[in-house]
């Protein structure tokens, strides 16, 4: 005859009892356990565990302190198993004398496991191209099943591994993995993976500005790690000692604050941002409301004689 099976969660306590059937009854929580009546005379009892005899009427063969005997009368031949393992899962017999002839009552224990993460990767900071692969290992009875989810897009994969090629900035995110068995709640960890990438300069504007009145030119760059900053005038590095400019560099932007507009601030600067991986450059420019920068400019003179025409910061440019 098949023997009953019934499922236990390890560390609980679980009672076995042994009745007049093949199909004894069973109870995994030791305050609601079951019992039955053996309704034939018995002379001789005895439980088994696959070949190992456990008890023998009163007497205990076991070894396991966790072993003991929860009632033997004439209405109830039963054991209980303390803090129950995986080792213990398997078959049990309960086999007596009846008045008869012999019998013998089959328990098939199952021993359940919730699911739990026993090693997953610890969070990665990489550079943007390279492969990332990330690891989730569990155990369980049943056999859990692992999931990982990427929690910046919502998509989910199944397996222990997830690969990742060549690394983008956007994917830069917390990656959750998900072990369940139906036993217990699902287990979850998570793994921060952080891109690094070299400085891109996002907002460049040229600004107007007035003499005598402050002014603003910014500078805003993306990178990780967080760029550092340097402003730059025809190739010479601004610093603070002048009393008329300031610098202030934020997370992902510097500022460059004019507190005092001269005739001599008016022109191209450059910001220049840089991390360990590479740097950037731009340029803008600090112009005069009406100016012209950059485009086509006509000039007309009436005059007689010889004209020539000048640039302030260039060689003659036309002679009339």
């Amino acid at each position: 005859m098949f023997p009953t099976r019934h499922s236990v969660f390890q560390c609980q306590p679980v009672r076995v009892s042994c009745c007049g059937s093949a199909s004894p009854p069973f109870d995994h929580e030791a305050s609601r356990l079951s019992r039955c009546k053996i309704d034939e005379e018995v002379t001789h009892k005895a439980w088994l565990n696959r070949s190992n005899i456990l008890f023998t009427g009163n007497e205990k063969w076991s070894l396991d302190p966790r072993v003991s005997m929860a009632n033997n009368n004439e209405s109830d031949f039963s054991i209980k198993i303390e803090r129950v393992a995986v080792a213990d899962e398997g078959p049990y017999t309960c086999s007596f004398q009846a008045r008869t002839k012999p019998r013998t009552a089959h328990v098939y224990l199952i021993v359940q496991v919730p699911a739990r993460i026993v090693n997953i990767s610890q969070d990665k900071s990489v550079n943007e191209g390279d492969d990332v692969n990330l690891f989730c290992l569990a155990v369980g009875r049943p056999e859990p099943t692992i999931t990982w989810k990427d929690l910046k897009s919502g998509r989910t994969y199944e397996g222990e591994f997830l690969d990742i090629t060549e690394i983008k900035r956007h994917q830069a995110e917390e990656f959750v993995c998900n072990t369940n068995n139906g036993v217990a709640p699902p287990d979850t960890r998570r793994v921060k993976v952080t891109v690094n990438y070299p400085p891109m300069i996002t907002d460049v504007k040229n600004m107007p500005a007035q003499v005598g009145k402050t002014a603003i030119l910014r500078c805003e760059a993306m990178a990780v790690p967080t760029a550092s900053f340097e402003w730059y005038r025809d190739d010479r590095r601004l610093m603070e000692s002048d009393t008329t400019l300031r610098i202030k560099n934020e997370k992902t932007r510097s500022l460059l604050l004019f507190t005092n507009v001269t005739e001599k601030h008016f022109g191209n600067y450059t910001c220049f941002a840089s991390n360990r991986l590479g740097a950037s450059n731009a340029s803008m420019l600090l112009f005069r409301p009406g100016a012209v920068y950059g485009g086509n400019a006509s000039l007309s003179a009436c005059l007689s004689g010889l004209v020539f025409w000048l640039s302030l910061s260039m060689s003659v440019l036309l002679k009339v």
